[in-house]
């Protein structure tokens, strides 16, 4: 089933989980036709989205990883791979780490990706926070309702961040990170992604290929020649 943006918004925002929920693995080499960062949907909005490293299309690699905090497969990248990417990748300068968010998973990821939206317009150091603390407190989160996630939420951004929790979760109830979401999830189903993470590879802003599932460091940087 493709991801439906419709769907993931609706009835207070619900996630889709049918077709999605198994947080898929497998890998795909690009079209012949090479898209862009400019062309491919991945890349729609890119330099509004939450990144690693100086602006999309300003190094040799940019990772565009479309992600669920509540996505077990998402965790595991996020604690296996993407540190490396950062410390191999993105602090010499070689490459641009983007984060799309993409509730589809479990339903607690919806209110989640609200909040990682909302944090996001106020810091992007309380955004990485708050992302790191959904991947690596999951099991915490699942089966909550969302007034339990957002004031879980709350809490984390009082103690941990220099952000005023209150305030984000009151701009996440008043839908101000809804356009966000929207456009994430838009991009996401333009581009085909159908699992959770999905990372698109480009190399000098052509795409490479797309990876679904917990992409390993070598996966990455061999498809970056870096």
């Amino acid at each position: 089933m493709r991801l439906s943006r419709r769907q993931a918004l609706a009835a207070g925002g619900t996630a889709l989980v049918a077709g999605l929920a198994g947080c898929s693995g497998s890998g795909s080499t690009a079209s012949s036709d090479d898209p862009t960062l400019d062309s491919h949907p991945a890349g729609r909005g890119i330099g509004a989205q939450p990144r690693l490293g100086p602006p999309p299309g300003e190094t040799t690699g940019t990772v565009v990883a479309f992600e669920d905090p509540s996505c077990p497969r998402c965790a595991a990248f996020e604690r296996e791979t993407v540190p490396k990417i950062r410390s191999n990748l993105v602090e010499p300068g070689d490459a641009t780490f983007v984060f799309r968010g993409v509730p589809v998973v479990y339903s607690w990821g919806d209110p989640a990706s609200r909040a990682l939206e909302a944090a996001y317009a106020e810091s992007a150091d309380a955004f990485w926070a708050l992302a790191g603390h959904y991947f690596e407190n999951q099991s915490s989160f699942r089966g909550r309702g969302d007034g339990d996630v957002l004031s879980m939420t709350a809490s984390f951004l009082d103690a941990e961040t220099a952000l005023d929790g209150t305030s984000v979760v009151d701009a996440v109830r008043a839908g101000t990170a809804d356009d966000a979401v929207e456009t994430d999830l838009s991009a996401g189903e333009d581009a085909g992604v159908e699992a959770t993470p999905t990372v698109f590879l480009f190399r000098e802003q052509t795409l490479q290929t797309q990876v679904r599932g917990s992409a390993s460091y070598d996966v990455v940087a061999g498809a970056l020649d870096l």
